[in-house]
């Protein structure tokens, strides 16, 4: 039973928001009673914790098997975006804004999570992509490293990019190769350049 709510609290959470959902609006959708989801977790602040550490766990998994599978630097970025935004919806209630808001503590959590998570991706993919000289070799690694989780961070921010005029595929899209231009050698331009030329078919 236990899965079964978090599956469903999981799709709902990111679906309609943090707030916005309710204990009742969850049992409703299962088909149970509210006391037994109150079996399983003691207050809907457990819940949530659980279905963002439940996605977190989802997607570092996820990330580890294309990471696994040894692709140039270039390419893994780009399996790793689409595996992204696979998993992500195009959210219209901006969850991650309202954990921030509303479960502050369990957001931090996140956050660090996440930026250890991202920094040894990033530095492993600009150390190997420096190796096979695709990446400059003059590149500060761990700076490229923390500009790009900054700005991964950044371009969620609504209130400078708003979903009606900047949708999560073409920001995901734009900034990955804004990132790439800016740390490419001639030979992984080219690289880069057949991928996005690729996609546009």
């Amino acid at each position: 039973m236990k899965e079964k709510i978090l599956t469903k609290a999981v799709d709902m959470f990111l679906n309609l928001g943090f707030k916005s959902v309710t204990m009742d609006d969850i049992a409703h959708e299962i088909g149970i009673s509210k006391k037994t989801i109150y079996t399983e977790y003691s207050n809907k602040t457990a819940l949530v914790e659980d279905c963002v550490m439940h996605k977190f766990c989802t997607m570092s998994d996820g990330i580890d098997d294309i990471v696994a599978l040894g692709k140039n630097p270039i390419e893994e970025l780009y399996e790793i975006k689409k595996y992204v935004l696979s998993h992500l919806k195009d959210e219209k209630t901006s969850p991650q804004y309202q954990l921030m808001k509303y479960y502050p503590k369990i957001y931090g959590n996140l956050k660090k999570l996440h930026f250890d998570k991202m920094q040894g991706c990033v530095l492993s993919n600009v150390e190997r992509g420096v190796t096979q000289e695709i990446y400059r070799s003059n590149l500060n690694v761990e700076f490229v490293a923390r500009i790009y989780f900054s700005g991964v961070n950044s371009i969620k921010d609504q209130s400078v990019f708003p979903l009606e005029r900047f949708p999560v595929a073409y920001l995901m899209d734009t900034y990955l190769e804004y990132h790439l231009r800016g740390i490419v050698t001639p030979k992984g331009r080219e690289i880069l350049n057949g991928i996005i030329n690729s996609n546009q078919q």
